[in-house]
């Protein structure tokens, strides 16, 4: 076999644990951006070092040991990410101001096709979804790296205590005793269940469809019919967060009016239904990027809007249009 045949096989025995790598990283650290150099900085390593690779584990079970401990090294400086209820108490409208925080503050939206399999049993991807969740991967955030760590091995990927043991360098033991840290810290951070929404079922549809059309009409009393009563809103970079129908209304009808004859696309992030926000354009000449919309259902109703605002950041990650025309038709593809 030639130098060339072996490299093309290498590269491509390697590339096809990004996407499973990515979740991995993801789950870890809380950044899309971050988990995807996590996953290559991996990959690099795995390649320079091939030759130490001696087989007495799976090339798979390698390549996780690397990127635990390329998000270990990244984890070491001390980033958390948070949403922005992990920060403080809701803040009632009547007080709230908007507050920026730097962008490595704040945990991030991910597209599912980054890191969920594209084939694969339908009860394991439910899994997969739930645990990617913004909620989820929030509640993980609280616990030190290496128990982090332990947790996904064990209750995400079903991986065995002695193989994480082993993975990590230490003893079963160990490895139990983290878990039961990990689930004992996780309890009292316990993320809300979310309905599955993987196809979303008739219900589901509907609701979105409702939701959809009550922001783009601006319809209050028939959003707030759509949400819970101790639903929450949160708009990252900034702090503030709003929790409840007459803060969420009061936010809307004042400084949020600005969003006042928008467009929703429908997109998924995190597991989640979510939408590319695009907001009427100054010139009046269609739709601009505004905001990615991630929802929270359960019961039938939307607990929960995070609307991130980076949208150079986030538009193109999810592949979305960054502009609409003036009938809301896609007038240009991001740049991938």
């Amino acid at each position: 076999m030639s130098d060339l045949a072996t490299t093309q096989d290498l590269e491509s025995r390697l590339e096809r644990h990004r996407r499973e790598l990515t979740g991995y990283c993801y789950r870890m650290l809380g950044s899309a951006f971050e988990a995807e150099d996590a996953v290559q900085d991996t990959l690099v390593r795995a390649w320079r070092n091939i030759d130490k690779f001696e087989g007495r584990s799976s090339l798979r079970s390698w390549l996780y040991r690397i990127a635990t401990n390329v998000c270990l090294d990244m984890l070491n400086a001390g980033n958390r990410r948070a949403r922005p209820m992990d920060l403080s108490e809701a803040t009632p409208v009547a007080q709230a101001r908007l507050s920026a925080r730097p962008e490595v503050t704040w945990l991030e939206p991910l597209p599912d096709g980054r890191v969920l399999p594209s084939v694969v049993d339908p009860a394991e991807t439910a899994v997969e979804r739930e645990t990617i969740r913004l909620a989820f991967v929030a509640a993980l955030q609280h616990l030190p790296p290496k128990q982090r760590a332990v947790l996904i091995l064990r209750e995400v990927l079903a991986w065995k205590a002695s193989e994480v043991a082993e993975l990590l360098g230490t003893t079963v033991a160990s490895v139990n005793s983290a878990l039961q840290r990990a689930r004992a810290t996780l309890a009292e951070s316990s993320p809300a269940a979310s309905d599955t929404a993987d196809p979303l079922d008739e219900e589901q549809k509907k609701l979105l469809d409702r939701y959809v059309a009550a922001f783009e009409g601006y319809d209050m009393q028939a959003l707030t019919a759509l949400l819970h009563e101790d639903a929450t809103m949160s708009m990252p970079p900034y702090d503030l967060w709003l929790r409840g129908h007459d803060d969420i209304v009061g936010w809307m009808l004042g400084v949020g009016d600005v969003c006042r004859g928008s467009k929703l696309v429908a997109t998924v992030a995190n597991g989640s239904p979510a939408f590319a926000h695009y907001h009427p354009s100054e010139s009046g000449g269609g739709y601009e990027p505004w905001a990615l919309i991630v929802l929270e259902i359960s019961d039938g109703k939307v607990g929960g809007m995070d609307f991130f605002l980076d949208t150079k950041r986030w538009f193109p990650l999810f592949e979305l249009p960054q502009r609409l025309d003036k009938e809301g038709v896609p007038a240009g593809s991001a740049d991938l």
